[in-house]
């Protein structure tokens, strides 16, 4: 069972032949642990309290404002990956979201799994980074 394992992990990767919901399945994953560990590096909290501070960020809605930032700063290929996950048929929404902003986020977890993927960790960094600055921004103005 290792080996077989270990022969996965050294297959070369072609990220393009993924579908956009295997993509924002992992890009959903690498966004959650990029997001905790920011939120750790702040300060010791009580669980309570991380799990709070890590909700606001990790959700479609937030996504969907940070995507509408991103997406004018997307290559090319970026931008043709983000349209592959928006536009895929996935099975419902998320409660309390709403579709748009559910596919928008789906698109940006495609985008941030494919970046992975490749092994981009500092285009992620770039842009949620730029993204969570436009969101702060966004919320300060509510």
């Amino acid at each position: 069972m290792e080996k077989e394992i270990e022969k996965e992990i050294e297959k070369e990767l072609n990220v393009n032949e993924y579908s956009p919901l295997s993509l924002a399945f992992i890009g959903d994953s690498v966004y959650d642990l990029i997001i905790k560990t920011k939120i750790i590096r702040a300060g010791n909290k009580q669980v309570k309290k991380l799990h709070q501070d890590t909700s606001h960020l990790v959700n479609a809605a937030a996504q969907s404002t940070m995507m509408r930032t991103l997406q004018d700063l997307l290559s090319d290929e970026e931008r043709e990956v983000y349209k592959r996950g928006r536009n895929t048929k996935s099975v419902s929404p998320a409660k309390n979201q709403s579709v748009t902003d559910y596919r928008r986020a789906t698109g940006f977890e495609a985008l941030v799994g494919y970046l992975y993927l490749q092994g981009k960790y500092e285009r992620i960094s770039e842009l949620v980074e730029i993204g969570l600055a436009s969101l702060m921004e966004k919320q300060k103005e509510k």
